[in-house]
């Protein structure tokens, strides 16, 4: 299904606020149907780092902001961890509604992964956000946040904990960012078997440490 996208209610400013009041409004898919509110990245402008997830999820979607479920809480502890100060960071998500499905009578919201062409729509809110931001790292948190920057050929799998650079794209050059490294959401670290979970929150601190070590050279 194609979307008209979000490009027609980007605002000409840059200024973040300015941003977020014109995302309320958009449009540019159909996800703003069934979800409770925008929501937008948190942060400011200036921050070091973007961290880039998904999209928000249910708990996200109620309080309008992003990283407060019980991913975020994974996500705090990590920055902890890794000796990443979250006062030098921006966070936000590829899509900026949290698409869900219900079981049949059932009232509770079950994330649904968003599509490529929901994230295509939503990609400039994104790319105004780098623009209004302007980090000297990205990282992008996830699969699909991954694709939304790095292209949809993009595999989290064969390039975890990797650098890479934006200068072969052509709407995200590399005068935004330095460098870009890909790593897992927290929200997987959650799903996996519960005598794993030591070892994959380990191994993902362990890619935000390349961050931390980016940040100190």
């Amino acid at each position: 299904m194609a979307f008209p996208g979000a490009e027609q209610y980007l605002p000409n400013s840059r200024d973040l606020d300015d941003l977020i009041a014109a995302a309320r409004t958009c449009r540019g898919c159909d996800l703003y149907e069934a979800a409770d509110q925008t929501v937008f990245g948190a942060g400011s402008p200036g921050s070091t780092i973007m961290f880039v997830g998904e999209q928000p999820g249910d708990q996200e979607d109620r309080a309008g902001e992003p990283f407060v479920g019980p991913a975020g809480r994974v996500f705090d502890r990590a920055l902890e961890a890794a000796d990443i100060d979250r006062e030098l960071t921006y966070v936000t998500n590829a899509v900026k509604h949290f698409k869900f499905t219900r079981a049949a009578g059932q009232k509770r919201r079950i994330h649904d992964k968003p599509s490529r062409t929901e994230v295509v729509a939503c990609r400039p809110w994104l790319l105004a956000e780098l623009d209004a931001v302007a980090p000297r790292i990205v990282v992008c948190l996830g699969a699909t946040a991954a694709q939304a920057l790095l292209g949809s050929k993009f595999r989290l799998t064969q390039h975890r904990g990797e650098l890479f650079n934006l200068a072969d794209d052509g709407d995200v050059g590399p005068e935004r960012v330095e460098d870009v490294i890909a790593t897992v959401h927290p929200s997987s670290i959650l799903r996996g078997p519960s005598d794993k979970r030591d070892k994959a929150f380990d191994d993902f601190v362990a890619d935000l440490r390349v961050v931390s070590n980016l940040l100190a050279s």
